[in-house]
């Protein structure tokens, strides 16, 4: 996503569902911004615990954020003391807390006047026409209702016999290609794997054959990464509707593969809500999966997409592995 300008508090709400990819709830949101030229939002459940608000503090102060907003959604009580903690971890880690509000469906509250500053009713906002909200649906930008439905959003369709026939067959070609040589890769599967890729990324309307043959490839760690340097990051919106179509269809056992490659792709494109699902159902389906676990590390650590960036083309790939073409 394009940076989101933020000028007001209006603005800062509209853009939270936009960064997040949902609607929050029960929810401190924390956005980093002067620094990086990215804005950061960190979500953290209501309670926040002290060493949660620290480590939150000090990955957006390691990451040179030198200012923060602080969002809360829920019950005025519990917004308030988790605002109080999270200000004082900001401030420790060397960052400004510019300003920390509550915000309901409706309406909106400082918590940092002391005075009568503001109404005690609170300020009632409508993000519908804000530029903030126009500008990110012009991007082609949506937001869920919640979290859970982005979790629904990458969870795997009904399986059917024909898919599991599809995955069959997969596996037979798979262990018949790598048993065959081939003059350039480590076996036949790897070069039809590399070939498939190349041809298939992006396409709509994927066959039930294509998606086991492409769910089984992505086994080959040189086949995997063919795919991952392939991902647009600078608009990997199309990348993002692909790996998303073949997460939900591919069988379980080979839905880590296509879930990391979706996570990087979201990654890529500042959808971090999306991103961190995808990695629970990459992990899920493999929980030593390694570049799902590298990926976790990457965004935990709030390194932004932009100095994480692999930017390897298939010749440079084929270098790195030591292919002679």
């Amino acid at each position: 996503m394009s940076p989101l300008v933020i000028r007001s508090a209006r603005d800062a709400i509209a853009a939270v569902p936009y960064m997040l990819g949902f609607h929050p709830s029960r929810s401190l949101v924390v956005i980093g911004f002067d620094g990086p030229p990215n804005t950061c939002a960190v979500r953290l459940d209501l309670p926040v615990p002290q060493k949660v608000a620290d480590r939150a503090s000090g990955m957006l102060g390691a990451n040179g954020f030198r200012r923060a907003l602080l969002l809360g959604y829920g019950a005025p009580d519990e917004v308030a003391v988790a605002a109080v903690a999270m200000r004082a971890a900001l401030t420790a880690a060397g960052v400004d807390a510019a300003e920390a509000i509550r915000v309901d469906e409706h309406r909106w509250w400082s918590l940092t006047c002391d005075d009568d500053c503001c109404p005690a009713e609170g300020t009632p906002y409508d993000i519908a026409g804000s530029v903030v909200a126009a500008q990110a649906t012009f991007a082609g930008h949506v937001v869920l209702a919640d979290r859970d439905e982005l979790v629904r959003s990458v969870q795997p369709v009904p399986e059917t016999p024909a898919l599991r026939a599809a995955t069959d067959r997969a596996e037979k070609r798979f262990l018949a290609r790598a048993r065959e040589p081939s003059a350039r890769f480590r076996s036949k599967a790897t070069e039809e794997g590399i070939a498939f890729v190349a041809g298939v990324l992006a396409r709509d309307g994927l066959t039930d054959d294509e998606i086991a043959w492409l769910g089984v490839l992505l086994t080959d760690r040189r086949v995997r990464d063919e795919a991952w340097i392939r991902i647009d990051e600078d608009a990997p919106a199309d990348d993002i509707r692909f790996w998303r179509d073949v997460t939900r269809r591919v069988r379980a056992p080979y839905a880590a593969g296509p879930a990391a490659l979706l996570a990087y792709a979201a990654y890529a494109g500042g959808d971090g809500g999306l991103a961190n699902i995808a990695l629970d159902r990459a992990l899920d389906a493999d929980p030593g999966y390694s570049m799902a676990v590298l990926l976790r590390q990457v965004i935990t650590s709030g390194i932004p997409p932009s100095k994480a960036r692999m930017r390897m083309t298939p010749g440079e790939l084929a270098a790195a592995y030591d292919e002679k073409g």
